[in-house]
């Protein structure tokens, strides 16, 4: 029994050793030589591909850039525009032009009153009518209207004329100076008038052929992408807003400059008013001395 026990304890003994190698022996020696053949593939690879941009990247032809003119704004209108969309634009741009030339020469026309409206109070500390003409500057409103007065008691001369009586005929001779005066600084606001009223239609006349123009070529191509309806469209309503840019100006500037003007105008009225006076009351005093000599 003894004997059949150690005989069963060698053979499982020797049993387990064997299934320890085989299971054992295989994994550990088997493991590395896959690990270190994917290792070795996987560096000449990795080298490839980093390799590869930078071999890739000098033989890489240069890109060049280049600016593509867009075919919608200002410019394709002015290029591509037919022969009636110029001209709207040149007529809008000849209002333009038009009124900002008034609008600056009238602000300076009323700058300059306005400083011989100052220098005409000299006028009255003067001892004499003829001496106050002699103070003020050739072509000064003020000085137009003294020589007017003066020149109406001198010569108040016809059959027709001489029934009027020299207070009035030296009233309305003061009143037409004081008309010209008016009148000379109201030129140009029938321009400004007639630009502001009329130009949003012609930019409106301009976007109204324009659309036509754009639905034309929609119907033509057949196609009512964005591409085709945005420019022509785009370009159309440009027309407008440059008829309301020349309008807008215009009629800002014409209500500044009728404003300006009656503060104009109000000095120039009372100094004709005034002037009326001491011009009458000059000639009273002359025709009373002469009077009285005659009398002596």
């Amino acid at each position: 029994m003894k004997t059949s026990a150690k005989t069963f304890s060698t053979f499982l003994a020797t049993v387990l050793f064997s299934l320890t190698a085989a299971i054992s022996t295989p994994v550990f020696a088997a493991d590395p030589a896959p690990a270190a053949a994917a290792t070795e593939a996987a560096a000449p690879a990795a080298a490839t591909d980093a390799a590869a941009p930078v071999a890739a990247d000098p033989a890489a032809p240069a890109v060049a850039t280049k600016e593509v003119e867009s075919p919608f704004g200002m410019a394709a209108l002015l290029k591509g525009g037919d022969i009636v969309a110029q001209g709207t634009l040149l007529i809008m741009a000849i209002m333009s032009m038009g009124s900002w030339y008034i609008l600056i020469t009238k602000i300076i026309d009323q700058v300059k009153l306005s400083g011989q409206a100052k220098e005409a109070r000299k006028f009255w500390k003067a001892a004499s009518v003829s001496a106050g003409i002699a103070s003020l500057k050739e072509g000064s409103p003020f000085r137009f209207i003294a020589e007017a007065a003066v020149s109406s008691t001198q010569h108040h001369e016809g059959a027709l004329l001489e029934q009027i009586d020299l207070n009035s005929w030296v009233t309305m001779s003061i009143q037409r100076s004081v008309d010209k005066v008016q009148s000379r600084l109201q030129d140009g606001l029938a321009f400004l008038a007639t630009v502001g009223s009329t130009a949003p239609f012609v930019g409106l006349f301009g976007t109204v052929l324009g659309i036509y123009h754009a639905l034309i070529q929609i119907g033509t191509s057949g196609q009512a992408s964005i591409d085709k309806v945005a420019g022509p469209v785009g370009e159309a309503l440009i027309m407008t807003a440059i008829g309301l840019g020349v309008a807008v100006p215009a009629v800002l500037g014409y209500n500044f400059v009728v404003r300006r003007n009656k503060s104009c105008m109000e000095e120039v009225r009372a100094f004709g008013a005034d002037l009326h006076s001491v011009v009458l009351s000059g000639v009273m005093s002359k025709a009373a001395a002469n009077t009285a000599k005659k009398v002596a």
